[in-house]
């Protein structure tokens, strides 16, 4: 089977020590996950630069305009089966703040919240976003706050 490969960007997007989870929608014609929350981003089209891309794909799932992109902080993987095709998919995820909490979200996508990053294991996250909250968690401030 020919494995088509993608590199996508992903964005921490964190406002008030909160973080931005988005949720997929039963109708995501390339989504494996409806009714799981994960990191806002997507793919890196060819020859595009990654900031471009993420600030791009943010901006299109859900309507944030005002970010500013750090440093990438987790690399993740995953192999889903889209209409018959094996993908893999190399996640890149940045931090990234943003002055706004207000989120407008693409038909993909049905919910979002804006949660403290400790409390991630109480939502349903696809597992390359638990795997990158955990390694979050480890280069942020926020697991010197107690709860």
């Amino acid at each position: 089977m020919n494995v088509k490969q993608f590199i996508s960007t992903k964005a921490f997007i964190v406002h008030q020590n909160r973080v931005l989870i988005i949720r997929e929608a039963d109708a995501y014609e390339d989504g494996v996950g409806a009714g799981k929350y994960e990191i806002p981003g997507g793919r890196v089209e060819p020859g595009e630069p990654f900031d471009a891309a993420l600030l791009r794909e943010i901006n299109e799932e859900v309507g944030i305009t005002s970010l500013i992109i750090h440093k990438p902080f987790f690399v993740g993987e995953y192999r889903p089966i889209i209409r018959d095709e094996q993908w893999q998919v190399v996640g890149i995820y940045f931090e990234c703040s943003t002055d706004t909490d207000k989120v407008v979200l693409s038909k993909d996508h049905d919910s979002y919240e804006w949660i403290d990053p400790r409390s991630y294991e109480d939502y349903p996250l696809k597992s390359t976003s638990q795997k990158a909250f955990a390694e979050f968690l480890k280069i942020s401030n926020l697991n010197k706050i107690h709860k």
